[in-house]
């Protein structure tokens, strides 16, 4: 699954996905896929994150109390 940063446009392969679907995790393991060359993995904060058609991505996946 890829997602885009906000800031830049970049398209980041998630790599943890337990991590990025659970509402207790702030960030997440990604990798970068920017230039020809295979990037190193790193932390990317889900609030800097949007689906790469601009959709935010769901309540359910940042905030623990989504239910309240």
């Amino acid at each position: 699954m890829y997602l885009k940063d906000k800031k830049n446009g970049d398209l980041i392969e998630v790599l943890d996905m337990a991590a990025l679907i659970d509402p207790f995790q702030t960030a997440f393991e990604g990798r970068p896929h920017a230039g020809e060359e295979l990037q190193e993995p790193r932390r990317y904060e889900k609030a800097e994150m949007v689906f790469p058609s601009d959709e935010p991505l769901p309540r359910c996946w940042i905030d623990p109390h989504y239910r309240s």
